[in-house]
């Protein structure tokens, strides 16, 4: 078996945007609350409307006491924070490789300092940076 992206020559997704959101679902009516585009394309990031596209993800969200989600995964290097109330971008940390994982968090017992910390590895069929990095990031 053989699981790959249908990428154009140029690294773009062959069908049209989206390509890639986040979502967040009312667990108790099943309604959508809200959804925003998640990612850039590296390829098309200068191009008008690409920052509505999204692109493809490979990792999961969190969500934080704080109401915060955070979510690597997407064809750039960044990790994401999201309010889990409207969607609105809340923050971006740049990655030194690819965050194709799920994030995880945990508060310090000595200091209660919580951090939030992700593997970036990179994918290499995502074609983001690839590296052996985990990165942790200090919550005010």
């Amino acid at each position: 078996m053989t699981r790959r992206f249908l990428l154009s020559p140029k690294g773009v997704p062959c069908n049209p945007p989206p390509w890639g959101q986040l979502v967040a679902v009312d667990l108790t009516t099943g309604a959508i609350r809200w959804k925003v585009p998640l990612g850039i394309i590296g390829p098309l990031a200068s191009m008008a409307g690409s920052d509505k596209w999204g692109s493809p993800s490979l990792g999961g969200p969190i969500t934080t006491a704080g109401s915060v989600i955070f979510v690597a995964g997407t064809m750039d290097n960044y990790l994401r924070a999201f309010d889990t109330e409207t969607g609105a971008e809340l923050w971006k940390g740049a990655l030194p490789a690819g965050g194709q994982a799920t994030p995880m968090t945990y508060r310090s017992p000595v200091t209660g300092r919580q951090t939030v910390v992700i593997a970036a590895g990179g994918h290499g069929s995502l074609g983001t940076t690839l590296g052996d990095y985990v990165v942790a990031f200090a919550l005010k």
